[in-house]
């Protein structure tokens, strides 16, 4: 069962139950149906303020919010369009630095479900052509936008070098096995490289693009990319982390003694220097300046953040984070080396149970498995033999001795969502 979200507008609502009926076909792959969905709007993707486009498997969504807060440190107006929504649908559409409100919200679903009529999209097709239309009629400087899920199919990547300013491939690792690794003649077969030829599908003739580093495989596969598709891929920049910051080396203008990003982890150091360099090849250089303030000024939901005090953390360090892949666990075992650390996870079915626990082995004092609210789950089982079970996040919680070790719960951006509404921290 899927969750698609509940508002408490009821114009809303009737736009979300029509949403929550639609399903994608089994084994349909293209974007014939969303370039059919487009016309029928008129073809808005076509007219969008320059657009930073954003792939990968990890930490896409963190870049999206560094260049989000440096453009708008720099004075700039800028549309996002980012998945999943954690606790409202609204996040998933921010109009020139504000989420989309509840009647407009109405209006802009109605029109696109309307003229889907026959065509049968999914979910997120639908997400994101309204998106789309409400960027195109709504002024702006600039839009970033998160790719779903690969790239190469992926909704969002109807869109062309006339509104590209920049791509950009953050790191890169094995999940939605499903869909991303299914047989397929002439891909590569090695999972992550296979990965990497997905991610890279956004690349488009002329268009500027950025990456992190890889190891030389995936390279090869990205630079095969870039090639057939006549992009031009910057890699003439690198981050230096320091003692109390980084600094950012690039050909086209560096930035030394940086501060530390505001969203935790060291991990982020790379995502905001990917920030800076698409912003650079984009055309829309905020200077050391936009780059600090902006650094300071980010902030992503249930990325390794601390809840505040309340109902559900009361007072204790509670760390919030949606990963759920091997890539996640080593980032998040990297933030808590030398630390305990009790966790608390939920998993959606499917997901690789153990790849999130393996790299943090050193660190976990224990392992409670809860449910995740309308989603199919890994039960108890599924995370070994010193796993126990508990009804829920809050029970989970009432269980800990007082220790003074941190708490982390994670395994799911689903379940993050439900902790965030219980913690009464709503994202704005």
């Amino acid at each position: 069962m899927k969750d698609f979200g509940t508002s408490s507008d009821p114009r809303v609502q009737a736009q979300l139950d029509r949403l929550a009926a639609l399903s994608l076909p089994q084994g349909r792959l293209g974007l014939e149906t969303m370039h059919a969905l487009l016309a029928r709007l008129g073809d808005p993707h076509t007219r969008l303020p320059p657009v930073f486009h954003v792939a990968g498997t990890n930490g896409k969504g963190s870049t999206c919010a560094f260049l989000r807060a440096m453009l708008e440190a720099d004075g700039k107006r800028v549309h996002m369009t980012t998945s999943p929504h954690l606790v409202r649908y609204n996040e998933r559409i921010r109009l020139a630095g504000k989420l989309i409100e509840d009647g407009p919200l109405a209006e802009l679903l109605e029109e696109v479900l309307d003229a889907a009529e026959g065509l049968n999209p999914s979910f997120f097709e639908t997400t994101i052509a309204a998106a789309f239309l409400a960027f195109s009629r709504t002024p702006a400087d600039a839009c970033v936008v998160e790719v779903g899920l690969g790239g190469r199919f992926d909704a969002t990547n109807v869109l062309g070098p006339e509104v590209l300013a920049a791509c950009g491939i953050a790191a890169l690792g094995i999940d939605h096995e499903r869909f991303l690794l299914a047989p397929e003649d002439g891909v590569p077969q090695e999972p992550v490289e296979r990965i990497a030829f997905e991610k890279s599908g956004i690349l488009k003739c002329g268009v500027p693009f950025a990456t992190l580093e890889y190891p030389p495989a995936i390279e090869g596969v990205i630079s095969e990319s870039a090639y057939k598709a006549q992009a031009k891929w910057f890699d003439g920049w690198h981050v230096e982390a320091r003692a109390e910051g980084f600094d950012f080396i690039s050909e086209r203008g560096s930035c030394s003694g940086l501060p530390l990003p505001a969203l935790p982890g060291a991990h982020q150091i790379g995502n905001a220097g990917l920030a800076i360099a698409m912003l650079q090849i984009g055309g829309f250089d905020p200077g050391e300046q936009g780059v600090r303030k902006g650094l300071l000024a980010a902030n992503w939901p249930a990325r390794l953040q601390r809840l505040s005090n309340g109902p559900l953390a009361q007072g204790r360090e509670v760390w919030l984070d949606g990963g759920h892949n091997r890539s996640a666990g080593d980032a998040l075992a990297a933030h808590f080396a030398g630390r305990r650390v009790h966790l608390v996870i939920g998993m959606i079915e499917g997901k690789d149970s153990l790849g999130l626990l393996e790299p943090m082995q050193e660190s976990l004092a224990s392992v409670t498995v809860v449910p995740i609210p309308t989603h199919d789950h890994h039960r108890v089982e599924a995370f070994g033999p010193g796993a126990i079970a508990a009804h829920d996040v809050p029970a989970a919680l009432a269980g800990f001795p007082d220790d003074d070790l941190p708490i982390l719960i994670a395994g799911s951006l689903y379940l993050a969502g439900e902790v965030l509404r219980l913690n009464g921290e709503l994202p704005e």
